[in-house]
């Protein structure tokens, strides 16, 4: 995309700091930044509930939010634990959720270019949400703004309610009499179902959701987490196949355009 020239600047212009090169105001990325934080901070409460409702202690429940910091991967070792799985196994399952972010950073890394010594810093803010904002601005400047603001509200808002549904649950009691150990996987199904845009994607999620209850009553606890992650390589492979033999096109949009080449560096 060709660099674009920004209209004079007026006072009411001014006051919205329109980034160089771009009509999207500063404002904007502000606000959706911290729409995305707090709507996703919020649900730190039903990981409380449920971290204490498979037996957590409160320290190990905010440790896990403070240093693991992955809604789902957090929601699938707390799961695990609860219905029995070996600890090992949760963790692999968690640590194996959690490698997305990996991929997130290779990107963010190159649209970022933070200094080094900000880079361990930033990286433990790279997740679905924080990489969704940034990759949407236009700008380099913006791609820092919106990375920032979602981080530090969804870092802030996510431990903070983790600890007030830690405190909740303990106060309940029982969790289980009040159908509280639905809370994870409805706000994990919830965090997912808008990121499945492609064909692709939904085929793997539905042969991953097949696979982990088809598995669940025969594999120990965690387990079948494991193997449903086959699904993504498995779909993968079978549409590599069909292009291959001329069977279609890649889905549109799931690639993308890169919204920064060319703006502001």
């Amino acid at each position: 995309m060709a660099e674009q020239t920004a209209p004079p600047e007026t006072p009411a212009g001014a006051a919205r700091a329109a980034a160089p090169g771009s009509g999207k105001p500063d404002s904007a990325v502000v606000r959706d930044a911290l729409g995305v934080g707090v709507a996703v901070g919020l649900s730190g409460f039903a990981f409380g509930v449920t971290s204490a409702g498979a037996g957590l202690t409160l320290l190990q429940t905010c440790v896990l939010s403070l240093l693991v910091f992955t809604g789902a991967s957090q929601f699938a070792l707390v799961g695990a634990i609860a219905a029995g799985g070996n600890p090992f196994a949760a963790a692999a399952g968690a640590f194996f959720l959690g490698m997305r972010n990996a991929f997130y950073g290779l990107r963010l890394s190159q649209l970022l270019a933070l200094p080094r010594f900000v880079r361990p810093l930033a990286a433990h803010w790279v997740i679905d949400e924080t990489t969704a904002v940034a990759l949407a601005q236009p700008t380099r400047r913006q791609v820092r703004l919106g990375f920032t603001v979602t981080g530090l509200t969804l870092y802030v808002l996510w431990n903070l309610t983790t600890l007030l549904g830690a405190l909740g649950a303990e106060a309940l009691g029982d969790t289980d009499a009040w159908g509280l150990d639905a809370a994870g996987p409805a706000v994990f199904l919830a965090l997912l179902a808008p990121m499945l845009r492609t064909a692709t994607e939904r085929a793997a999620a539905g042969l991953a959701v097949l696979l982990g209850l088809g598995l669940l009553p025969v594999l120990p606890a965690g387990v079948p987490v494991l193997v449903a992650a086959l699904a993504a390589p498995a779909v993968l492979w079978f549409k590599g196949r069909s292009l291959g033999a001329g069977g279609g096109t890649p889905d549109a949009g799931a690639g993308g355009t890169d919204r920064t080449k060319g703006q502001d560096r």
